[in-house]
C-alpha cells in the first residue's frame, strides 16, 4: 500500500509538471523566447513540493520544512533568473536550436526543451517526493539536522555567488572581463557548487527513512547535469574565446569545489 501511494503521488506530480511545462511552452510561443523555461524551472519544484505535501502521508515537521525550503530556493532562483534574463535576447543555446530547426522549432521545442526539462525536473524532485510521502521518524533526526546544515550552506553559497556575479556584470567597465573576486576567487562555478549542496542536503534528510536510499538518483543527476551537461562543461566550452583572461583564471582556480587559488602564473 505504501509503494502504491508513492506511485500515485509521483504520477500525479508528473502530470502536473507536464501541464505546467505545456503552459510555459505556450507562453514561450507568444514571446518567441524559449529561454523563459529557465525562469520557471524553480517554480516547477515548488509545485511538486506542495502537491506531495498534501498527497503524502507525512505532513509533519519534516514535510513542512522541505516544502518551505523548496519554496524559498525556487522563488529565489526564479527571481534571480528573471532579473538576469528579462529584456535580453533569447539565450544563445535556444537561438542555435531555433536556427537548426527553422520553422519547425515551435513544435520541436515542446519536446526537446519543455517536456525534456519537465522530465528532468520530475526526476530530480524524487528526493522531495520521497520525503513528503512520509513514513520516516515522526521527530526530527540527526540526519535531518545535518541535511538542513548542508542545504543552508549550499543556499547561502549559491545566493552569494549569484549576487556577486550580478554586481560584477552590472558594471560597464567589466565587460569582457573575468569575475575572480569573492567566492569566485576559490571556485570558477561557486553557484553550481552551492546548488549541488542543496540537493545532497535534501538527500540526507530523505535518509531519515532508510528505504529512501534509492533517491540518490536525484542529487546524482543534478550533480552530473551541473558538471557535465548544462553547467560547467557547457559554459567553459566557449569561455576562453569570449574572455581572453579566462585561461589564466582557469589555471589558478578550482573548477568546482572551492579551494585556495594556486600561485598566479602569467
Amino acid at each position: 500500500m505504501e509503494s502504491t501511494g508513492f506511485i500515485h503521488m509521483s504520477l500525479t506530480n508528473l502530470a502536473a509538471v507536464m501541464v505546467f511545462m505545456l503552459l510555459v511552452w505556450l507562453l514561450s510561443l507568444a514571446r518567441r523566447d524559449a529561454s523563459i523555461v529557465d525562469i520557471f524551472w524553480g517554480l516547477g519544484f515548488i509545485l511538486v513540493a506542495w502537491i506531495s505535501f498534501f498527497l503524502g502521508e507525512g505532513q509533519g515537521t519534516r514535510s513542512f520544512l522541505v516544502a518551505t525550503l523548496t519554496t524559498l530556493w525556487g522563488v529565489r532562483l526564479s527571481m534571480h533568473l528573471f532579473a538576469r534574463n528579462w529584456g535580453h535576447a533569447e539565450d544563445r543555446r535556444y537561438r542555435s536550436m531555433r536556427a537548426a530547426h527553422g520553422g519547425r522549432f515551435w513544435i520541436v521545442s515542446l519536446f526537446t526543451v519543455f517536456f525534456l526539462q519537465g522530465g528532468i525536473l520530475w526526476t530530480v524532485s524524487l528526493v522531495i517526493q520521497a520525503i513528503q510521502h512520509g513514513g520516516g521518524p515522526s521527530q526530527v533526526t540527526w540526519l535531518d539536522a545535518l541535511g538542513l546544515f548542508v542545504w543552508t550552506t549550499g543556499f547561502l553559497f549559491e545566493t552569494a555567488a549569484d549576487r556577486q556575479l550580478a554586481r560584477f556584470k552590472s558594471q560597464p567597465h567589466n565587460q569582457d572581463k573575468v569575475m575572480s573576486h569573492g567566492l569566485w576567487a576559490y571556485s570558477r562555478h561557486p553557484n553550481y557548487f552551492g546548488e549541488t549542496l542543496i540537493w545532497w542536503g535534501l538527500y540526507l534528510m530523505a535518509l531519515s527513512q532508510w528505504n529512501n536510499a534509492w533517491v540518490v538518483v536525484s542529487p546524482l543527476l543534478m550533480t552530473i547535469l551541473l558538471l557535465r551537461v548544462s553547467g560547467v562543461t557547457l559554459l567553459e566550452n566557449t569561455m576562453e574565446e569570449r574572455r581572453p583572461q579566462y585561461a589564466r583564471y582557469k589555471r589558478r582556480t578550482n573548477a568546482f569545489v572551492p579551494w585556495f587559488p594556486k600561485k598566479d602564473t602569467p
